[in-house]
């Protein structure tokens, strides 16, 4: 009998709903003999992470203790185990297994995916089993069965995995090794406090603070430029010369130079109307649409990307795969969307003929798409009232989604440049107005505002040859530094990083291959992490580098570390390991040599590093144990989320030691009055409940216990 695998069990429950009469177990479901599995079938599922990697400890108890003589960590062999908290069903899915003739691998269609469940099937003793994958876009009923009735070979995804356990086994020996490293070297200057670095955080945080750098060494200079308004029988306008002086002096000169005073009588030298056309944007990859809530509404990226997931998981299923790195669909998306196309106007409440009604290849590329399409609507029409119940974030991004799908169908945004040349005694002065003819795409994102957009400027209907009484005049103004980062720009910064590389043409152009820093499904756990770690602070959206990650950047200044040449290169290596190009055992001793060389390294750049004291002081602290003596924070618990990291004691709040591999769990340390215990949060981890507790401090103040459900903390007053 085959066993399914499915990531989770939202996921496996989606599953369930495309075959009848499925009987519930215990921590698997059952499928009766169906037309797809005439002896049926077992589906059951991970919960993210059944199996880790060991921590160094298990490995050599002198690895336990930081210092500088141990480092590098590199084990002989890397070794992986069964995750204690979800241990009871790892047992459930290694049994299922072991008794299964065949295994259909129904994890998350990406990298991870293949990893979480190759994983538990190594561990399981169940790697010589057949398997198959299941590979869709989308958790609806029609596009679940239609994966089933169409399963790939399970060998052809081997590739992912290995790829994948190359960067969790890179990863661990970078953040491991450089981590205990900068710490303990930051701490002989003394600074207090536990540094995490990685191959990625590092690189990325690194860009922040050399634009933060630019902007606080910046030295503005003056200009000058020179404007004129002109009044003319058709009315009045203003216009300015191209180019800019540095002093006013030579401004001077220059209208000396050609006998311009303030007030002369000008001429319409020429006046050019041009009709442009705007298309309607591309569809949305994750990093678009993470840009694009971050610019409309502040959402955070961490936010859009769980915002999103929401919508695509069960029971919900609005949405296809969030993870996605492509703004194109196939031919075959493309049908339904144009099959359902006045549904969407409907739940969009926009009406409007289209413009076209064949696929665009702007949109629509089939060779543009390789493991997932862009995030498009899903064949799921929602109800009115399933839209109103959508919480309001969920609504925004919802709309954003289905409003892009309407948008390719759509036509362009018209509007008439006007461009007025006005010559001063042989001196052109330009003017250019927009005035916009039609909304066309434009109607679905700015729905009832009358407001002017993009810059419209009407201007009074001159015509060539006429007449202008003009008044010149001179500006000043100085040249101003580059922006910071806003929370929704990290994202596009980290993926088009190789823009900024002006030295190095062979590394803009490996960036630029593997698409910067990060991918898709990690970018936004990066900058949470770089968040959780103090090394930014974001305000009002705006991004600055803390003190903590001032001294981090100096540190690793110099360094691979610092620079997303590494990473690049990195990613390009994986991405072959990926297509079965390049080998998972190169990657690893690579990195085991670079890891050497860091520790060798790292010692001189850091010996010359320098801290004042304040900064000591506004750093150091947060890895104080008892009697004020530094120590790394101790584990409170193994990870309920991902089964794979630690939860730690973070200061202000408790977190898992695997936020930089996209790991979000959190608790808060005090919740309606009471500060939570390390034991109570042990509990909760463990147990998934915790005993009651005393005096929470509601309208009334009231004794419940706390339980963890799908990584969040409610109430629990049964049998209180």
């Amino acid at each position: 009998m085959p066993v399914i695998l499915a990531e989770k069990p939202s996921q496996a429950k989606a599953y369930a709903e495309a075959f009848s009469n499925v009987k519930k177990g215990d921590g698997f479901l059952s499928i009766p003999a169906c037309q797809q599995f005439p002896g049926g079938a077992k589906l059951t599922w991970g919960i993210g992470h059944l199996v880790e990697l060991k921590n160094p400890s298990e490995y050599k108890g002198e690895w336990k203790r930081w210092s500088l003589g141990t480092l590098p960590i590199v084990p002989e062999r890397f070794e992986f185990k069964p995750t204690r908290r979800t241990m009871k069903q790892f047992n459930v899915v290694k049994r299922l297994l072991k008794e299964a003739d065949e295994i259909i691998v129904a994890t998350d269609c990406d990298r991870e995916g293949e990893n979480i469940a190759r994983s538990i099937i190594s561990m399981s003793g169940a790697w010589s089993k057949p398997t198959r994958r299941l590979w869709i876009n989308s958790l609806e009923v029609d596009e679940v069965r239609k994966g089933f009735a169409s399963l790939k070979e399970g060998e052809r995804y081997l590739p992912l995995y290995e790829e994948a356990q190359a960067r969790q086994v890179g990863d661990w020996l970078v953040g491991i090794n450089t981590s205990r490293l900068y710490t303990l070297l930051l701490k002989q200057k003394g600074i207090e406090d536990v540094f995490s670095v990685g191959r990625v955080q590092t690189p990325t945080l690194n860009l922040i603070y050399e634009r933060q750098k630019e902007i606080e060494n910046f030295k503005p200079e003056p200009f000058f430029e020179i404007e004129g308004t002109f009044h003319t029988e058709a009315g009045t306008y203003k216009g300015k010369m191209k180019g800019r002086y540095k002093t006013k002096e030579e401004v001077s000169r220059m209208l000396d130079g050609k006998g311009v005073s303030e007030r002369e009588t000008g001429l319409v030298k020429d006046v050019k109307k041009q009709v442009k056309h705007q298309k309607p944007p591309k569809l949305h990859s994750l990093s678009t649409l993470q840009s694009a809530m971050n610019k409309k509404y502040k959402y955070s990226p961490s936010k859009v990307l769980k915002i999103v997931q929401s919508l695509y998981d069960q029971p919900l299923k609005l949405v296809t795969y969030p993870r996605t790195d492509t703004q194109h669909i196939t031919h075959s998306e493309f049908s339904y969307l144009k099959n359902n196309l006045s549904a969407y106007q409907k739940v969009a409440g926009a009406d409007f003929e289209p413009a076209s009604l064949n696929p665009n290849k702007r949109y629509v590329d089939d060779a543009k798409v390789q493991e997932h399409y862009a995030i498009i609507p899903t064949k799921k029409i929602p109800q009115a009232r399933t839209v109103e119940g959508l919480r309001q974030d969920q609504r925004n991004v919802y709309m954003e989604i289905v409003n892009s799908a309407l948008a390719m169908f759509h036509h362009d945004y018209v509007y008439e440049e006007t461009t007025i040349t006005t010559d001063v005694k042989t001196l052109d002065f330009f003017t250019r107005g927009r005035v916009e003819k039609d909304r066309g795409w434009k109607e679905l994102f700015y729905k009832g505002d009358s407001k002017k957009k993009d810059g419209d400027t009407l201007l009074p209907p001159v015509v060539k040859g006429m007449t202008a009484e003009a008044k010149v005049n001179v500006t000043e103004d100085e040249t101003k530094p580059p922006k910071p980062f806003t929370e929704g720009q990290l994202i596009t910064m980290m993926k088009t990083c190789g823009q900024m590389i002006d030295e190095d043409e062979e590394v803009r152009a490996t960036l630029k291959e593997v698409e910067g820093l990060g991918t898709e499904a990690t970018r936004s756990s990066i900058i949470e992490t770089l968040i959780k770690q103090e090394y930014i602070k974001v305000n009002k959206n705006i991004v600055s580098v803390t003190e903590k990650g001032r001294i981090l950047c100096e540190a690793v200044s110099g360094t691979l570390l610092a620079k997303p040449a590494m990473t690049a290169k990195w990613e390009k290596y994986l991405k072959k390991i990926g297509q079965g190009a390049g080998k998972k055992t190169a990657f690893i001793d690579n990195t085991i040599a670079f890891t050497h060389k860091i520790v060798e390294d790292a010692g001189e750049v850091v010996a010359k590093l320098e801290v004042s004291e304040a900064a000591k002081s506004q750093v150091s602290g947060k890895g104080r144990g008892k009697g004020g003596k530094w120590a790394p924070a101790e584990p409170v618990a193994s990870c309920p989320a991902c089964g794979k990291g630690q939860i730690m004691d973070r200061k202000t709040f408790y977190g898992c030691s695997e936020y930089k591999a996209g790991c979000k769990q959190t608790f808060n340390k005090r919740i309606l009055g009471k500060t939570l215990s390390k034991t109570a949060i042990k509990q909760l981890c463990e147990k998934g409940k915790t005993n009651k507790i005393k005096g929470f401090k509601g309208k009334k103040p009231f004794d419940a216990s706390l339980v963890l459900k799908d990584g969040k903390v409610e109430f629990d007053f049964v049998n209180q």
